[in-house]
């Protein structure tokens, strides 16, 4: 797959279908090792609660072969994007669909290490993310006006963003663009999983669902499915952590 990619760029950028098909690929490697690393984590804590010694021994011996299979796969995909994939990018709605991209394999590796490697995983998930973000929000207004506009902690951002950007297009992206709600949605799992931030991440998720909401009527047919699909996560996940949160206001 790697050696596919690199074939075709940075000369030329992958097609809408061909980016989508490395997407799901790699996705569904790592999904199924994400789902092993949490069974395993869980049987870990079980035996280490019945002092299961030997168990535990052989239980983590088994995740750290997991954890080893999913840097070398999150290590692999972020070398793809950081050398072939993202300066190959043409216009602002493939940059943001990379940005994204490589800001959720950052959260992945994120969701298992431990210590500096875990907070430098979640630094390099939010630059990614944020940079994203960024994109989208620019394209709506002059990038003056939007510069004087926001607070002054991300002014440098912003500048390093338009920099990092000067010769790829602002992305166009509506608030019901499939893109633009996916990045919302897993950046704010990224605030209640990683960072523990549940405020931030109701906040943000509820956002853009309501912005979603509000221009539904524009969206069109070729869309309609997916961004409705991903509206319904946004939701649910709202549903869930307030539904937590409230729980621990009640225990407190």
């Amino acid at each position: 797959m790697e050696t596919l990619v690199v074939s075709n760029t940075p000369s030329t950028e992958l097609t809408v279908e061909e980016r989508n098909l490395l997407s799901v690929a790699y996705k569904n490697v790592i999904g199924s090792l994400r789902a092993a690393w949490r069974i395993v984590s869980s049987i870990e804590q079980k035996e280490e609660s019945r002092k299961n010694e030997e168990h535990v021994v052989l239980v983590k011996d088994y995740r750290s072969k997991v954890e080893a299979e999913l840097s070398g796969i999150c290590a692999g995909i972020l070398r793809l994007l950081e050398e072939n994939l993202v300066p190959s990018a043409a216009t602002g709605e493939s940059k943001v669909f990379y940005l994204k991209m490589k800001g959720d394999y950052h959260r992945y590796m994120a969701e298992f290490k431990v210590g500096d490697e875990r907070k430098e995983a979640a630094e390099d998930t939010m630059n990614a993310y944020k940079a994203a973000q960024l994109l989208c929000v620019l394209a709506a207004e002059d990038t003056m006006n939007a510069y004087k506009a926001v607070k002054y902690r991300l002014r440098v951002l912003i500048l390093w963003c338009c920099f990092l950007l000067k010769d790829i297009a602002l992305a166009d992206l509506a608030p019901t663009h499939p893109i633009r709600l996916g990045l919302a949605l897993n950046y704010s799992v990224f605030y209640y999983e990683i960072l523990n931030s549940s405020d931030k991440a109701c906040s943000m998720a509820k956002q853009a669902f309501e912005e979603a909401i509000a221009e539904l009527d524009t969206l069109g047919e070729e869309s309609y499915k997916d961004s409705t699909l991903i509206m319904q996560l946004l939701r649910d996940n709202l549903t869930l952590w307030t539904s937590d949160m409230q729980d621990q206001i009640d225990e407190a």
